[in-house]
């Protein structure tokens, strides 16, 4: 399958698991718009690598945190057409214990992961349901499935994610939208290495190895093909069988 003429949104491009669904998605044929915010030299490199592969690829640098900032990008990326794809990837951690975890702990993770998520794909619903085909993943994690010490808001965000992710399934389904959530588990990028040293990596995961971006990036290539247009409202773990 091809994703030729479709425009995909990917949050969080700047890292190594967004990147990673971004070039998967270029190759499969997608103009993939990526987004930053902290780190826009990362995603010109990467539109730039896209490009020189044959791809095609937007740079949209804009603050998840904001609803101007959102609106505005919004509408710029509309002005090329509907976004048919939105992967919503960007998250970030900001570990403590509940006890000891400051406010401005809980509402960044809050508004990044969840809030974000409002704040892109609600603008861009209409467009895309109005073109009868759209596909929506929401990156979730093992830990809002199990809970995870350290990490209660981090765990909410993504625990939120799954919910919406299955209501959204509801609303949009009859207009050829599907929306799923993909919950990885230790996947190898240099702020999992920092946290999992490969000792624990082998006591915690049953094959015994961190997954890959890429084998992530397998993952959200088939949802958005139309070979899993049946699959909607599901929260899809890859984790070498943690749980």
């Amino acid at each position: 399958m091809t994703l030729e003429g479709k425009r995909a949104l990917i949050t969080g491009a700047s890292g190594a698991l967004g990147a990673a669904m971004a070039e998967r998605l270029a190759r499969d044929g997608a103009t993939v718009l990526l987004h930053a915010n902290s780190r826009p030299e990362a995603v010109e490199q990467l539109a730039a690598a896209i490009v020189a592969a044959g791809g095609k690829a937007e740079c949209h640098v804009f603050d998840l945190r904001s609803d101007d900032a959102c609106r505005v990008a919004c509408e710029r990326m509309l002005e090329g057409g509907p976004v048919q794809i939105v992967v919503n990837n960007a998250g970030v951690h900001d570990d403590a214990v509940l006890p000891g975890m400051r406010a401005e702990q809980w509402h960044k993770v809050i508004d990044i992961s969840l809030n974000g998520f409002f704040r892109v794909t609600q603008p861009l619903l209409l467009p895309m349901m109005r073109t009868r085909w759209g596909r929506v993943i929401n990156l979730s994690s093992v830990s809002a499935l199990t809970g995870n010490r350290g990490q209660v808001n981090y765990a909410a965000a993504k625990g939120a994610l799954n919910s919406a992710t299955k209501a959204l399934s509801l609303e949009v389904a009859s207009r050829g939208v599907t929306v799923n959530a993909i919950a990885p588990g230790i996947i190898a990028s240099p702020m999992a290495d920092a946290v999992f040293d490969p000792a624990m990596v082998n006591q915690m995961v049953p094959m015994k190895r961190a997954g890959t971006p890429q084998e992530v990036a397998a993952l959200a290539s088939f949802l958005v093909s139309d070979e899993a247009a049946y699959i909607t409202g599901q929260v899809i773990s890859i984790n070498g069988g943690m749980i």
